[in-house]
């Protein structure tokens, strides 16, 4: 069985300055994203809820950073990929949003998901098809292991879009916000002569709370038995 943990970086330096993409030249975190990092290394360091067997950070300094961060709590080396970087935006990179939107426009990936953000850049199919390809890479090269990968909210996003199943470029009626440090955990398990993907948490960042102690916390929850009141075709029936 795979499991794969999505971890958003810190709060970047990038956001606060409200630029565009901001992957040339960045400077990583602020000085809260720091904390941030630090809060979740704490959190996984004292519940040893996460057992990577394999760390994976996007190659942009705010995730970077961030891995750098949690590193010690596995004590695993970081695999750089460059494949797990945010949107591209080509000529925009770094450029405020009023300027950016002055020059190219906003952005509207419902109405035309093939329009690149800016010359160089990418579109909202090119990103798509990017990490879903890179999901899918490392998932394959790394099955049946526990992974982690410290990346960006676009790369998260696209992760629920791809193993769900919802058309990457169909218009969405719904959006997401994934929080800083995060993390989202899919399982992958072997379902009626398949594999298919499991959604156990999505935007954990319980660690971000005020006051909160990780003395004695388990590792997982205490659950009893888990079955359907009435079986569904996408589950077990009970025995």
């Amino acid at each position: 069985m795979t499991q794969l943990y999505l971890i958003r970086h810190g709060e970047a330096m990038g956001a606060v300055l409200k630029r565009f993409a901001d992957t040339v030249g960045e400077c990583g975190l602020t000085p809260r994203g720091r904390r941030q990092a630090e809060q979740l290394r704490d959190r996984l360091a004292a519940t040893g809820e996460i057992a990577a067997d394999v760390v994976i950070t996007s190659t942009l300094p705010r995730a970077r950073e961030t891995a750098e961060i949690l590193a010690p709590v596995w004590g695993r080396p970081l695999i750089l990929d460059d494949e797990l970087q945010e949107l591209r935006g080509g000529a925009a990179e770094g450029l405020d949003w009023q300027e950016f939107q002055a020059r190219y426009g906003k952005p509207n990936f419902n109405e035309d998901p093939f329009r690149p953000v800016a010359p160089g850049g990418e579109s909202w199919g090119q990103f798509q098809l990017r990490i879903g390809t890179a999901l899918r890479r490392v998932t394959r090269e790394h099955a049946g292991h526990a992974i982690v990968i410290v990346c960006h909210g676009g790369v998260i996003g696209s992760s629920l879009l791809h193993f769900l199943g919802i058309s990457p470029v169909a218009p969405r009626a719904f959006g997401l916000f994934t929080h800083n440090t995060a993390i989202t955990h899919w399982e992958q398990e072997e379902h009626d002569g398949r594999l298919r993907w499991r959604l156990l948490s999505y935007n954990d960042a319980i660690h971000l709370r005020p006051g909160i102690r990780w003395a004695g916390v388990a590792a997982q929850p205490e659950t009893g038995v888990d079955t359907p009141a009435v079986p569904l075709p996408t589950e077990p029936a009970p025995p």
